[in-house]
């Protein structure tokens, strides 16, 4: 017997993960057009190393630490149906290889990337023993996501070196392409006020 509340969480599941592979597509066709860091050091050269660029860019990589740990724990939760995780693991691949190009071009400048906190730090601070069911693993992540988003927004302006601007407004982007669909999955309406990442 199919309950209405079952139709509703199938029909949620199918739109979100129908969006979901259109964002994996248009991801990947960017990743075609070359990597954001590599344009970042103008094909090899190495940005203009200043102690502001590089606190920022190991901010960064917490911020990609933080969004790995996130998945992969509540990918590990149980709470998640297949089609769900397989979603959750796409984005899990986005947050590495934006770590990794992070990590390489504070590696290129001659610093020491941030390491991962460990999974006891995550779940203590984003609080992921609370989590009861998959939705409020959505909510979480899509909150997750669209801080993500402002934050790598509101670096971009801040860096001195402004060929690091495009890879910040590339996190920026992906991350709203994360945050939108996570946060159609959870069932929020859609905003209707401009500038819905700020």
């Amino acid at each position: 017997m199919t309950t209405d509340a079952t139709q509703t969480t199938q029909s949620e599941r199918r739109n979100f993960l129908r969006g979901a592979g259109l964002a994996a597509a248009g991801i990947g066709t960017l990743a075609l057009a070359g990597t954001p860091a590599l344009a970042a050091t103008g094909r090899g050269k190495a940005f203009n190393k200043s102690a502001n660029d590089l606190d920022i860019l190991q901010v960064a990589l917490a911020l990609e630490h933080e969004g790995i740990g996130a998945y992969t724990i509540a990918g590990g939760s149980g709470l998640l149906t297949p089609d769900v995780l397989k979603v959750a693991l796409v984005f899990l691949g986005h947050h590495k290889g934006h770590r990794d190009s992070l990590a390489a071009l504070i590696q290129k400048v001659g610093g020491k990337p941030v390491e991962p906190k460990s999974d006891a730090e995550y779940i203590a601070a984003l609080n992921l023993g609370a989590l009861k069911s998959q939705g409020d693993v959505v909510t979480l992540a899509a909150g997750l996501e669209k801080g993500a988003a402002s934050a790598y927004l509101g670096q971009a302006s801040a860096l001195k070196d402004r060929s690091l601007t495009r890879l910040f407004v590339q996190l920026s982007t992906d991350e709203a392409v994360h945050w939108a669909l996570l946060n159609a999955a959870a069932g929020n309406p859609l905003q209707t006020a401009p500038y819905l990442i700020s």
